[in-house]
Formats: C-alpha cells, structure tokens, sequence
C-alpha cells in the first residue's frame, strides 16, 4: 500500500476511540455560533491529548494511555440507515471526500524505484506519464536514502478515515458507543442549575425511554460531565464564578467545568490574524451531524444512486460535470471490462458519447455560471474571529480536564465493575456449563467452516447477558489502550460467541481480537498477529451476515497491520478480493492500494502494478471520479510505455484521451488520441477507424475551426530523411523520332558511385573551359537532393524554374486516409543582390504562405512564389506512397522550405459510403493542418571534439536560394542506335535547344567514353560533304565516310589492290587533349560567337563506332554550358545523358609483319620517284568472322585495307588476286598480305615529324577517304593509347654529346638495338556487313585498328584477356639496383638486314667444262642508327652427315671484313662453284655483326659479334646442257 501518514498504530487508535455525546442548551448555542461552529465543533480541533494519561487495571497496576483521543459528537435521535450497507447520501459525501482531495499542483514528486522502473507517482505523474510527455523523468526530483521511497494517497486516507467515523453504532459491539455526555449551558442563564437538570433529563429519557434507537449508550451509568460556557466579551464573569461554584458543591469538583471563550469582539477579530484550525474538521462534521442520515423526499433508484455517488467536486477549478452527465458516461461503462477499449466501432455512442459530454459540459457550465457555489461542506466565512489564542489553550485545558478527571476515571470505575461482575457471574454459570460439555460434548468446541455454520447474525444477546458483558469490558479496555486484558476478554467472548453460532458477534470478536494482539505486541511478550482471525471475520461478515460495511472496515484494518508486517501481498490479495460490484469507489481505492503493495514488495511486481492500477481507474471512472481514474491510468502507461505492448497503450491512451476530454482538458485528449495513431498498433481496421474518427472529433472540438496557426496533425507519418529536392524543369518526352536526353529525374534511384563519376566528368569539363584548372570555388552540380548527397550548404535555383518537393507518406493504419489540398509550407526573404551571401538581411522581411495555406485552394497564386496545389490524395492500408509538390518561384532570394499543409479526413465507416449523408459526415471530420519536415543532417565526426561528442551538422536541401535567370539547355537525339557491332559506324544526329531566357555559350560535352561519338575534325571537313548525307532524310544506305569512286584502267597498279597516293595528317587536327570536346554551335544558326540565343536551337551530325569489346555498354554524356551574361552565381550548367549500347561482335583481325626479301632494285622499280629503296615489309592480316549470325548478320565485305604511319605505308596488295572476293560467312577465315615501304626520305626529314601518312588500299570500286571524319576521328584516339610514337621519339643528340659513362653509353646501345625491330604501322580494316532486317537488306558500315609495334610480334584487333598474375612471394631485403639493360641476342640479330641476288635457274655443259662459275650478289643493309662491323664467313660448316658431292665451293675471299655507315646499304660480288647438275642452298654464307665503338669505347655489350638472321632459303637449280 501506498505510504501513510499515520502509522498502523496511530490509524487504528484513531479510528476506535471514547464517543462523547454533547446537549447544549440555547443560550450556549447561540453562543458558539458568534464564531460560526457549534460546541462539539468547537471542540474538535482539540480532542488530542498532548500528555499522558494513566489508568489502574483491575489488578491495581498503572498502566499509561498515550496520544489519546476522544470523539465529541451532537446527540442524533434518528434512527440510522442499515448497517449492511452505507446509504446513498453517505456515498454521496465519501464521493466527495474523496474527488475533492487531489495531488497539489507542483508538489514535490513521489517517486518509486522499482526494479528498472522510476514510477513518478504524483501530481505530476499525468505529465510524467503520457507518451507526449517525452522527457518525463527530468520532472523526478532526488530520490530519498532509502531503496523505496513510498507515494502517498492522501484521498485513500480522507476517504478511510471519513468511512472509519461514518460507522453506524451496532449492537454486536459497543466501540461506536457514547461513554459520557457533556451537558453545555450559558453563563447567561436566569437559573443556569435548572437547565442543567432538563438537560440531564432529556438526556436520560433519550437513553432510557426505550423510544430512540440511535443514539446508542456503552452503559446504562453514563457519565454526565456538566459544563458552564462563559462568554467573556458579553457576560458577567463574576457572576459566571459564582454558578461554577455552586455546581462544584452540587455535581462534584470532577463532574463540572467553566468554559470561558470569546475573549474578543468579532470586529477586532478581522483586524488580528489567528490561526483556523477548524477548517479541515469541517468536512467530517458532515458525516457525523443530523443531515447525514435523512433520506431524500423521493426513494432515489439504482440510477439515481449512481449519480449522486458520481457527484464530482470540481472546486479545483475546472468546469463542472452535471450529475446527468456522469451518469450518461457511467452507463455506457457499467457493464463493459476495464480492457475493452470502449463501444464497438460502428456504434453510433462511440462518438455520441463524446458529442454528450461536450454537449452536457457547455451547458452545465452556462447554467451554473461558473464552478460550483458553497457545497455541504463548505463555509464561506471564517471560524473562530471571536477567540483568542488563550481562548485555544482554555478550550485545550478544558478537553485534559474532562479526559483525565472524568472520562479515564469513569471507565476504570467501570472495568472494575465489569470484571468483579464477570467474575462472579463465570464462577457458577461457566463451571456448570463447561461441565455439561465435559459429559455430552467433550471440552472443546468443534470446528466449523462458515459454509457449515447457519446465519445467526440476527441473533440478539439482552444487555445483562455475559457474553455481552465480556465484549463491553474487552471495548472499554481497548479504547484506554489496556491491550492485554482486551485480547484476552475477546478472545473468551470469541469462543462464546462460536458456541452459540452467533457469528456477527463471533466475527467482530475475531476481528478486534486479532488487532488487539497486534496492538499488545509493544508489550513485554509480544504476540503474533493471529492473520487468520482477520480472514475469518471478513469472510463471516461478507458472506454470512452480508455486511459490507464491517468487512470493508476489517480488510482495512488488517490490509495496515499486514503491509507494516513487509505482507504485501498478504495485503494485496486481501484488498483485491474485498471489490465488488455494490461500490465502484470502494473498489477503485482498494485496487489503487493493491497497485501499490505489488510494487512494495521486495522483488517488485512493476507489472501487476500496473495492470491493477489500470482495474483502479476503470471503477474510478465508473464512479464518477474522472480525475482519479486519469491519474490511475496516467500512472500505468509509465510500465507499458515503449515494451511492445501495444494493445495495452492503446486501450490506456484511449482512455486518456476520453477522460482528458471530459474534463476539458483538450490539449492532452488530442496528445493521447494522436499517440494511439501513431503508435504501430496491432488493433483490427475497424477499431482503428474508431480511433481516427475520435480524434478528429475531439480535435475539432478543440480547434472549433478558427485556428490561425495551423496545428501539427499525427498522420499520415512522413518520413523526413527520404524527401527529395528536385531543381528545374521536368524532362518532356521528345515526340517522333525525337530521344530527349535522360538528365536527372525524381524517378532515378540514386547511386553514389554514379555520383562520383558525374562529378569526375565534371569537374574534367570545368578544368577545360578554365585552361586546365579547376576553380577553387567550384561545387558540383546537384540536381536531386536526398539524403545521400551533400547538403551542407545551400543548393541553388533559378528564378522561373520549378522545384518539386517529393514527399513520402506512410498510412500506418490498417484503414484508408483521405488528405485533400496538399501543398508546401514555405518561408521567403526576398533579396536582390546575391554576389554578397555576408549581407545584413535584416533589412529584408522574410513573407510566409501559412495564411493562404490554411484556407484550401486549387492553386495559390503569389506574386513571390506560385505553389501547386494537390486536390486529392488518397492513401491506402498501410501504403507508402510519395507526394510530388511544386514551387515556382518569380523572384530571388532565400527559399525556407517549411513542411506540408493538408486537410485530413476519414472515410465513413463502411469505407463504400458515398451516400450525402456519408459525404457529409466525411467533410464535417476533416480537418486542417501541418506538419513540419524536419530533416536531421549528419553526424560530425572530423574532429576529436566531434567524436566525443553527439552533433550533427545542417541539411539545407529544403533551403535554396533562388538565382537569376539562366538558359536552359535540351539536348535531342535522332536516329540514335541502341545496338551496334563492334566497330560498326553509324551515322546519327544531335539537336540542341536552348529553352532558357539567357543566351547560352561554351558548349562542352564529356563521356566516359569518348572514343565512342566523335563530331568531326577539322581536316576531316567536319561540315558535310556531297558525299555524306546532309539530313536524316538522306538514302538510307549512303555511306557514313568520305569515299570516292575508282576508275579501273588497263594495268595492274590501278586494279583492287594497287598502291594509292598517300595523304600527310597532323594528329592535332583529330586529336583532343582531353576528353572534353567543343561543340561547335556558331554554324548552325543559333547565333554568332558560338551562342545560341533564347529559343535558338541548332542540328548536328554525330558519328558512332560500336565499342570493341562486345556486351552492352553504359555510357555517359555530361553536356556542359554557361550563361552568355556575366556575374551569374551559377557559373554553369549541366545536363546528363545516359545510354545503354548493345555491341555484338564483328570481326577479329590479326597481323604481323616481317622483313621482305625482295632485292632493292625490284623495289625501286615499283615504288615512286623519290621513295626510300632500303627496305620493304610483309605484312600479313588474318580476317575472321567472329559473328554468330547475331543481329541478321549475313555475311562482311572487306571493302578497304588502310596505314597510317609516320615512318611506313602499305605499298601493294600481294594477296588477294585480282578476282578475289572478299567476303566472309560465319565463321570464315581469310588472309591478306601487303607490302609495306618506308615514306618518302624528304618526309621524314622535313621537320613534318607529327604528320602522319594515311595510305590507303581498295578492294573494291569505292575508296574510303581514311584521313578524314569519322574514319580518322575515331582512329587516332586509338592511336595515342598505344606506343606509336616512339619510334619518332629516338635520340638524334650526337654522339659526343651523351655520357660516356657505361650506364648512359648501355641505355643507347639498348636503344638503339631495339629500334631496329621496331615499327610503327598502324592497320584499318574498313568492312560492310548485309543485314536482314524486317525484310529489307541493310549495310552497315565499320573499321577495326591494329597496331603493329614490333617486327615479327603478332598484334591483334581484341584485347587479350590479362593473364592471372603469379603469386609474387615477399622479399624483406632490400632489392639490389637494377642491371644495366642490355639488348638479347634476339634484338642483336636484327642489325643487319642480308638479301642474296641469283638466277634462280642456271644452265651449264658440264660433258665440256667441269666447272660451272654462277655469280652472286649478297646485299647487306644496316639496320640500325649506329655504325656497324660486319664479318661474313662464306666457308661451310662441317658436318659429318652432309653429303661431298652436293656441296658447292665459293670461289675467291671466303672472309670479308667490313664497317657499316648508319642505314648504309653494300653490295658484294660473289662467285660460286658447282660440279654436277642439281638443287643447291646458297644460303650458307654466315653473317656476324658488332656495334662499332661509341665515343671511342668498346663496352662490354658491343665487344663480340652476334650471328645476324639469315633470310629463308636461297635454292639455285644447276642443269646439265
């Protein structure tokens, strides 16, 4: 139980204590009333004695009485209502006992640690516990030193200690009994001695006449104490002294007393401030006086009684409750369980009973015309203005006068008469009675339960009967506190009692006998509290004699002994079992008690507390206490607040919600009713329909419709992290033919690593237009805010352009919401100048659209912002679903995006109730709000400061600041292909638009793949030519690339394959030195300068190439702008493109390349005038159809072979033959071989050396102009990505000039031997392929590049696949200098280049001449840049296995020894001799080469000779003539 003021000891003392009745006379009345109050209740406040009394036993030991005090009570004669149960008005003045004790507002609080728990149980536990009340526990002040700091329930205590002394006096006991009579007459009096005998007799007749039942007396002698009241301000004191005198010799010293009082005037009393200590007595007065017991004029019925006992008292301050209307609520609850959430959904009285109550409270509160006047206890002046302080101690003298000389001595007159008569009265009745037990029934009585007892409690026992004489002597020596020789009569009254089965008197004897064992145990020998005597009188007076007043007043006796025990749940269980249904109050205050005992117990039932304090404030409220019972449930929510249980909060704050409401407290009615719809409840569709049309009601009901401010409205939820901010126009879809640029569109997920790659483009394109810095001012464009992106500072929008706010709402109920005229609540300050973000703004008014927002438009037109208005928006069960809401703004200036303004409605309840009336019902539950989008930014976590601790920086994504106007850029593309084969080209077009108001320059475009479009080049002729189809509208088959027609002539260097002039490029003019590429805008009629003016638009051709690789492709525009004026915040502007490309595959194309044998002259004869005549190449190219029949493929045309080189070029077509057609099916192979010479020697010393020659060889009637767009423009960035230039990149430094040390002298041999096997050729296959599509033959067009690098190294058009690396294993010591590079034998056998010069056949008579002499030429051509020492061996090698016969002998010098000049040719005349006809090799003779010394030293690489390459067979065939 909850902590009391009085200990158990100090209760029950106070709850049986003497009974004084008081008869006054007239005169002594009307004397008392000077100050308001009659005698006994001027008597009240002091019927506490301060000193200790004493009292001989009758054993003749003295024994103390301690803290005693006396009740003085006016003699009531009529007759009083039923003991079984109180009467309705009693009901009606412990209801108000009760509803007016209430926690004082801003009390300290209580608070109960309990486990994990800090229950605030106090008056601020209705702020404390509601789950609005976010921050509750800073209300909890220092918690005391010990573990359980206890609430106190000051109504529990008023409302036992008024039911305590509303217990009617009953005959089975004599506690209620009046001991003495205090008989009040004036000192005014003519003869104050006569009155004080008609006093004594009135007094005497009212006791022994027999005609009045109540009062009632403990003993027929009672004590008549005479008292002579003295008014000092009116009366004669001398004549008051001598009256006292006479009664002292008529009625004794001890039986008598002067009173004096009103020592002042009343008038001087208002001036002098002196304490009231009558007024808290007040109250209680009522349930003692004579207006207690009379009944109503009309029988009320169980209604009626309902109502008066629901009477709530609202002198608090708030609006009072008609008894109608209590009974109205009371009804609807009367049957219903404390965890039914209320009416079935549905019903008319879920909502009729809220309407009711507000109804009935608007017009109780009109009609009383404020709170509640003067009730029956209630005094509207004050007490006591005519005594004085001494007045208070002579009053306070008076009452230890009577105790001590005449109430204490009359009572130990009377025990002594009680025991000597017992005594002699037991001696012979009890000896004989005990031995006819002895011989019929044995000496103990059996035991009986009460069901085996019969009802008895109408038994009456006559005054003289002992047993009564035992309990009268066991009451009186329990109100003097003699405790032992009370327990000891009850307990032998207990057994008589049980023998006669007179069990209302058996169970009131239990009853005081087990307090009275309690009381003794402060005695030497202590006694057990016999707990079983209290459940048997509880039992026996609740189930037999069918008494709960008795039983209530015995479990509350027992429940204080039981908890000042540590027996809480003794108690609880006690206290929990005495509810019923005859009094909710009773129950409620018993159920609060059990509440508290559970979590009073040593491991605490936090969660039985709870529950049962739910069960409290449901009788509350059906009792009428709504103050109560909201408290009661404000104190449970604090246990299942936030532990899943969400039925239980739901029922708890539904009853919140309608308590709150009925006590007019709107602001938490609308918190609870919120709570139960934001909560994530369990509950079915229909009750949560219930529940939103509720709190629509209720708030309505408080808004009334005339809020200017809109509130904050609990659904649907928003989730404030997940709004988007979308900056400009929506992308329109292109009609046709027509494909818009894709951009950025709310409809796009958002992916960081994408975001990371647009900035990248970015931030190239913006280096471009800055000469390769990028500003330290720059910021990334950011179209689409959300919460992944950077939001730190303040996003940019121009004026004129749109911005869309995507909302998402989630329904979390299981019903659908009705939310009409959505729109953005927004905050502007209008500012003009921009530049200075550091200005003073408070010269600037920031304007707000929450007015118009509050009254719903179809759109709101504002001269500053136009905001678009969404009529409906229907949400599903359970949807998310997201609101796209748009701003135009007209002016600069700073943008607070605020939240969203909405009107909030439920359907009917049948959810299909389109109905007027259903439509109508709809409309009168709307209701207008906000809410407000409150997004948090990020965590700071850089510093140390930020890591320790808990911040979080801004997000300004709903704060733009709104920028001069800008253009606006549209991008369109057409005949835009979405699947392409390798390498295929493919001839498009780009539209650009300018649909902003400012003109728009600088136009860039970046790609992750800028090898894959190319505008043209300037040598290309970027402009189209007749022969490019200037249009979409152009043949559908024309080609993509230059051509021009072949004219066959007769001879075969103008047939296919014949050499073709060449054609000098600088890479400049195709070559970008970023991936960033200048649109040229200025030609295409949008302006000159490179502009293009408002509304301008401009069309131009685009060249593909499908990729190399196959799959399908992402690839990414980023088109980069700026405004044609200067001093606009936004530098620049953006627009995105995105496309996905399928590539299948084509062809592979493979080559190689080696040295060609054939003689310089040979040569020299089929080149032109002016070419290099040292050398030539073979190039080999191997085609293969790769397709697998993908796309229609049918077959590919190789249509034209190209080179481009600075240094080679192809010269001839060896293969194929003049008729060959080159065409490839799936999976066809073909080889080609071409020739291959070096350019012309005045080219390749004119200082052209970044010119490269583009050859180019047809296979067909049409030659493809290769240096030219698109062919050249997508071949040189191929080009720059391999090593082809580094043949043009060797060191022409002369030789004196380069270190002679070993080091630098070896990097030159090394480079300069690896120079010989270099070649930079680089090959461009150029194809057609037939496709069948739709039944129409197509040709595609494309090119495939080779780089051939290395002289014998096979190159190949795919990249190869990277082999897996090998595990490298770790080395933990220092690696040693690299080794000076060296070439390998390999690289040093390519220094000189031999070519042998023979007939092939030779025919000699051998009958005439034996030996036959065939001269020979052996060509030797240096390779390298440095001088080379030549030695060559003609003699043979020696081999056993080689045949005498079939060699021949070379004639004259069989060793040469010779040097070699850099790119020197010479010639040596050789003869050989044969013997016989045959086949012979002439290959034989070996080659040797040594770099010559450089600078004059001879190194380590370059001391011996390295045996050169000799060319493939040299075969001679010798015929005999």
């Amino acid at each position: 139980m909850a902590q009391c003021v009085q200990s158990v000891v100090e209760f029950i003392q106070d709850s049986f204590v003497p009974m004084v009745a008081v008869l006054c006379s007239e005169d002594a009345e009307r004397l008392t009333r000077r100050n308001n109050l009659g005698f006994a209740e001027l008597l009240r406040p002091f019927c506490r004695l301060t000193s200790e009394g004493h009292i001989r036993d009758p054993n003749n030991q003295v024994l103390p009485v301690k803290n005693l005090r006396i009740s003085v009570n006016n003699v009531v004669t009529r007759p009083a209502h039923c003991t079984g149960a109180l009467s309705p008005a009693q009901r009606r003045l412990l209801g108000d006992v009760v509803s007016s004790c209430q926690p004082a507002e801003g009390g300290v609080a209580n608070v109960i640690t309990a486990g994990d728990y800090d229950l605030n149980i106090s008056d601020r536990s209705l702020k404390a516990s509601v789950p609005w009340y976010a921050a509750w526990r800073d209300t909890l002040t220092e918690l005391s030193s010990s573990k359980h700091y206890t609430a106190n329930t000051p109504w529990f205590e008023t409302y036992r200690e008024s039911f305590m002394q509303s217990m009617p006096a009953s005959d089975h006991e004599f506690l209620n009994h009046y001991l003495a009579c205090l008989l009040v007459v004036s000192s005014t009096e003519a003869v104050p001695v006569e009155q004080f005998l008609k006093l004594s007799q009135e007094q005497h007749r009212i006791q022994h006449s027999g005609d009045y039942t109540n009062p009632k007396w403990f003993i027929p002698n009672t004590l008549k104490y005479y008292v002579l009241l003295h008014d000092m301000s009116q009366g004669d004191e001398h004549r008051a002294d001598s009256v006292y005198e006479d009664m002292k010799q008529r009625y004794g010293v001890h039986s008598c007393y002067l009173l004096k009082v009103n020592s002042r005037t009343a008038a001087a009393g208002a001036d002098e401030q002196i304490p009231d200590p009558w007024s808290q007595y007040l109250h209680k007065n009522n349930l003692h006086s004579q207006d207690t017991y009379e009944e109503p004029a009309s029988a009320p019925d169980a209604n009626d009684a309902t109502a008066v006992e629901n009477n709530v008292d609202t002198a608090d301050g708030d609006w009072p409750e008609s008894a109608e209307k209590d009974t109205t609520v009371s009804n609807n609850t009367d049957h219903g369980h404390p965890l039914q959430l209320g009416p079935v959904p549905g019903d008319p009285t879920s909502l009729d009973a809220l309407r009711v109550a507000s109804s009935e409270a608007k017009r109780s509160s009109l009609g009383a015309g404020g709170p509640l006047g003067a009730g029956p206890g209630t005094i509207s002046s004050s007490h006591g203005t005519c005594l004085t302080l001494n007045d208070h101690d002579r009053i306070r003298q008076f009452i230890q006068e009577f105790t001590f000389r005449g109430l204490l001595p009359h009572v130990e007159k009377n025990i002594r008469q009680l025991n000597d008569q017992l005594i002699s009265r037991k001696g012979l009745s009890r000896s004989l009675f005990s031995a006819t037990k002895k011989w019929f029934g044995g000496g103990k009585v059996p035991e009986k339960s009460i069901s085996e007892l019969k009802n008895t409690s109408g038994l009456l026992y006559p005054p003289e009967a002992p047993e009564l004489q035992i309990r009268k002597m066991a009451d009186l020596c329990f109100l003097v506190q003699h405790y032992e020789l009370a327990y000891s009569c009850y307990h032998t009254a207990k057994k008589d009692f049980l023998s006669d089965q007179a069990m209302l008197y058996a169970a009131g004897a239990l009853e005081m006998a087990a307090v009275a064992a309690f009381l003794q145990a402060g005695g030497g020998a202590p006694r057990p509290y016999p707990a079983h005597y209290m459940d048997t009188a509880i039992q026996t007076y609740r189930d037999v004699c069918k008494n709960m007043v008795l039983a209530e007043r015995c479990a509350l006796l027992s429940a204080e002994v039981l908890k000042s025990q540590g027996k809480y749940s003794d108690a609880a269980t006690l206290l929990i079992k005495m509810t019923s249904e005859d009094s909710d109050l009773r129950s409620a205050l018993l159920l609060e008690q059990a509440a508290h005992c559970f979590i009073n117990m040593r491991n605490p039932m936090v969660r039985k507390f709870a529950f049962h304090m739910i069960l409290a404030g449901h009788r509350f409220s059906k009792a009428g206490q709504k103050r109560h019972a909201l408290r009661c449930y404000c104190q449970a929510m604090q246990v299942y607040k936030g532990k899943g249980w969400s039925l239980a909060e739901d029922h708890i704050n539904f009853t919140i919600g309608r308590q709150s409401f009925t006590l007019r407290q709107p602001d938490n009615a609308v918190s609870a009713f919120r709570h139960i719809l934001t909560n994530d409840s369990q509950q079915t569709a229909t009750q949560q329909g219930a529940f939103l049309r509720e709190y629509l009601y209720v708030y309505k009901s408080v808004t009334g419709g005339s809020e200017q401010v809109l509130p904050q409205l609990p659904l649907p939820c928003i989730h404030s992290s997940a709004t988007r901010v979308y900056f400009g126009h929506e992308r329109c879809l292109a009609e046709g033919e027509k494909q818009a640029a894709t951009h950025v569109s709310l409809d796009q997920e958002y992916d960081r690593d994408l975001a990371v790659m647009w900035r990248h483009l970015e931030e190239q394109a913006v280096a471009a237009a800055h000469r390769g810095v990028v500003p330290a001012t720059f910021q990334p464009t950011q179209c689409c805010l959300n919460s992944q992106t950077d939001n730190l500072r303040f996003p940019l929008a121009v004026v004129e352009e749109p911005i869309i706010v995507e909302v998402l709402f989630q329904n979390p109920l299981k019903v659908p919401l009705e939310l009409s005229s959505l729109c953005l609540l927004w905050r502007f300050t209008p500012k003009q100048d921009l530049s200075s973000p550091n200005e003073d703004q408070s010269s600037y008014q920031s304007l707000t659209n929450e007015r118009e927002a509050s009254e719903p438009a179809t759109s709101q037109n504002d001269d500053l912002i136009t905001t678009e208005v969404i009529p409906e928006f229907h949400m599903s069960p359970e949807e998310k679903k997201v609101a796209r809401l748009k701003l135009l703004p007209h002016q600069t200036g700073q943008l607070n995006i605020l939240g969203v303004a909405y009107n909030l409605a439920s359907p009917p309840a049948g959810e299909t109730d389109n109905s007027i009336e259903g439509q109508q019902v709809a409309a009168e539950l709307a209701v207008r709000g906000r809410q407000d989008l409150e997004i948090q930014g990020p965590r700071l976590n850089s510093t140390k400061e930020e890591k320790m601790s808990v911040g979080y920086g801004p997000d300004r994504r709903l704060d733009p600041v709104v920028t001069p106007a800008m253009p606006l850029l549209e991008v369109f593309f057409l005949q835009f292909p979405t699947a392409l084969l390798c390498g295929e080209i493919r001839k498009a077009y780009v539209e650009f638009c300018n649909v902003g108001p400012v003109a728009m320059r600088g136009l860039r475009v970046n790609s992750t793949h800028p090898d894959f479009f190319t505008f043209g080049g300037a040598a290309g002729g970027g402009a189209a030519t007749p022969l490019t189809p200037l249009s979409p509208a152009s043949a559908e088959n024309c080609s993509a690339y230059r051509t021009v027609a072949t004219t066959p002539t007769a001879g075969d260097d103008q047939a296919p394959g014949a050499a073709t002039p060449t054609t000098l490029v600088s890479a400049k003019d195709f070559c970008q030195t970023s991936s960033v590429v200048e649109i040229p805008i200025d030609g295409g009629g949008g302006g000159g300068g490179g502009t293009l003016q408002p509304g301008d638009s401009v069309q131009l051709p685009l060249w593909l190439r499908g990729p190399d690789q196959e799959g399908v492709h992402e690839i990414n525009f980023l088109f980069y702008y700026e405004s044609a004026d200067k001093g606009s915040k936004t530098s620049h502007r953006v627009l995105r493109h995105t496309v996905f490309i399928c590539a299948s595959r084509s062809l592979s194309v493979r080559a190689t390349a080696c040295r060609s044998n054939i003689p310089p002259e040979e040569t020299a004869g089929e080149g032109t005038t002016g070419e290099r005549t040292n050398g030539s190449m073979l190039v080999f190219i191997d085609v293969e159809n790769i397709n697998m029949c993908e796309a229609g493929v049918r077959e590919f045309h190789i249509v034209q072979v190209s080179s481009s080189s600075r240094h080679w070029r192809l010269h001839k077509c060896i293969n194929p033959a003049e008729d060959k057609d080159w065409k490839l099916s799936s999976r066809e192979k073909s080889k080609l071989c071409f020739r291959a010479t070096q350019c012309n020697p005045h080219q390749a010393t004119s200082g052209t050396t970044d010119k490269y020659t583009f050859a180019d060889l047809s296979l067909g009637t049409e030659q493809i102009i290769s240096s030219s767009t698109p062919c050249a423009d997508f071949f040189f960035p191929a080009l720059h990505g391999g090593s082809g230039e580094e043949g043009g990149r060797a060191s022409s430094a002369p030789a004196g000039q380069e270190s002679v040390a070993g080091g630098g002298v070896g990097r030159r041999v090394a480079a300069v031997v690896r120079k010989c096997n270099d070649l930079d050729l680089d090959i461009i296959v150029l194809w057609k392929a037939y496709v069948v599509e739709d039944n129409k033959q197509l040709i595609l067009e494309g090119q495939l590049h080779v780089a051939l690098q290395t002289i014998g190294k096979e190159a190949c058009s795919l990249s190869q696949k990277e082999e897996a690396q090998e595990m490298v294993l770790l080395k933990f010591k220092p690696e040693l200098p690299p080794p000076m590079s060296r070439p390998s034998m390999e690289q040093l056998s390519h220094l000189i280049k031999s070519n042998m010069n023979y007939p092939e056949t030779y025919t000699h008579p051998f009958t005439t001449q034996s030996l036959c002499v065939v001269p020979v030429s052996l060509t030797l051509s240096n390779c390298s840049s440095l001088q080379v020492d030549v030695i060559i061996d003609l003699r043979h090698k020696t081999s056993s296995s080689e045949e005498h016969h079939a060699s021949f002998t070379w004639l004259g010098q069989t060793q040469y020894k010779l040097p070699l000049k850099p790119q020197e040719v010479t010639r040596l005349a050789l003869s050989a001799c044969f013997l016989q006809a045959g086949v012979y090799n002439l290959g034989t003779p070996r080659v040797f080469a040594r770099l010559a010394a450089v600078g004059g030293t001879t190194t380590t690489t370059t001391g011996s000779e390295s045996s050169q390459q000799i060319s493939s067979p040299a075969l001679i065939v010798i015929n005999s003539a």
